[in-house]
């Protein structure tokens, strides 16, 4: 919808794959005037192109709450994009908390945030908590809020469907359970239109694709595809992990990649949502769209 000069947006992170597109959007997709944005990143120089075409590039460091409250002044709304400290427990809520905070300070009206679908307490995703607490620091503000619960890009296909075609089995451990991945270019659609709405109201919309893919459809979408035989091989979460780590992936690497398919195999993520539809006008992709149009990073001539 047409943006209506509801005060200058905000981007955190806007150096980042998400961030930049969310950008592209507000000035394409929704008009916003280039001077009605702000990008904030660790790394301006990064944009110098956007700040080309009047875009307020800033200065912002997530370990620097000070520096923060000065990077978000004059923001009314701003959209919060999670950080990627996930190497140290606990690091990147403390980063999260602390911009909740700044943005409070520097006279933000209200925040969306780029949250984890299924988030809730018990998730077995190692990085869920980061999530819901940050979405409890939200609520016990005094800024209203948006948030928008992404769930697995479909981006994450194109790192494991190569292999899978090229050995012929696609291993998991989700007992066949589906996944509502959504691509990262509706998660930046989604973002873009809440973040240029008029709402003031608090918010919880859940970010999926249109459909549910189990690992059995996938193996079937690789093999026609590509024209070779794929099967899809159900292990247990012990044989992913202990496959994962004979294979030289880190401990923690290993133990995180389970926990994604230990959190598909308990039916956390086969739900779909219409949510994208109704913020954008447009519905998300497809899986088979998805893989279709990027042949070439499966590998497929």
């Amino acid at each position: 919808m047409p943006y209506r000069n509801n005060g200058p947006l905000l981007v955190t992170g806007a150096s980042g794959h998400l961030g930049r597109r969310v950008i592209e959007h507000l000035l394409t997709t929704h008009g916003v005037p280039a001077r009605e944005i702000i990008a904030a990143t660790r790394k301006p120089a990064v944009l110098a192109d956007l700040a080309a075409k009047g875009v307020d590039v800033r200065r912002a460091d997530f370990d620097d709450a000070t520096g923060l409250v000065q990077a978000f002044r004059g923001a009314r709304r701003l959209l919060l994009i999670s950080t990627d400290k996930v190497d140290v427990p606990g690091a990147r809520l403390r980063q999260h908390a602390g911009a909740v905070e700044a943005a409070a300070r520097a006279g933000v009206l209200h925040v969306v945030y780029t949250s984890m679908y299924a988030c809730d307490p018990g998730s077995p995703i190692p990085f869920a908590p980061d999530h819901h607490g940050t979405e409890q620091a939200l609520a016990k503000s005094r800024l209203t809020w948006t948030v928008l619960r992404h769930t697995w890009y479909t981006e994450l296909l194109l790192g494991s469907l190569p292999q899978a075609i090229k050995s012929g089995q696609l291993v998991s451990a989700g007992n066949d359970e589906g996944v509502n991945y959504v691509t990262r270019e509706d998660c930046a659609r989604a973002d873009a239109a809440a973040l240029a709405a008029d709402s003031t109201a608090n918010a919880r919309h859940d970010i999926t694709g249109p459909s549910v893919v189990n690992a059995s459809a996938l193996a079937a979408l690789a093999s026609e595809l590509s024209g070779k035989p794929v099967k899809a091989v159900l292990v247990t979460p012990e044989q992913l992990e202990a496959g994962l780590k004979a294979a030289g992936l880190p401990p923690p690497v290993a133990a995180l990649v389970t926990s994604i398919d230990v959190n598909t195999r308990n039916g956390t993520v086969r739900n779909v949502s219409d949510a994208v539809l109704k913020l954008t006008g447009k519905a998300p992709q497809s899986v088979r769209d998805f893989l279709a149009a990027n042949r070439a990073a499966l590998g497929i001539a």
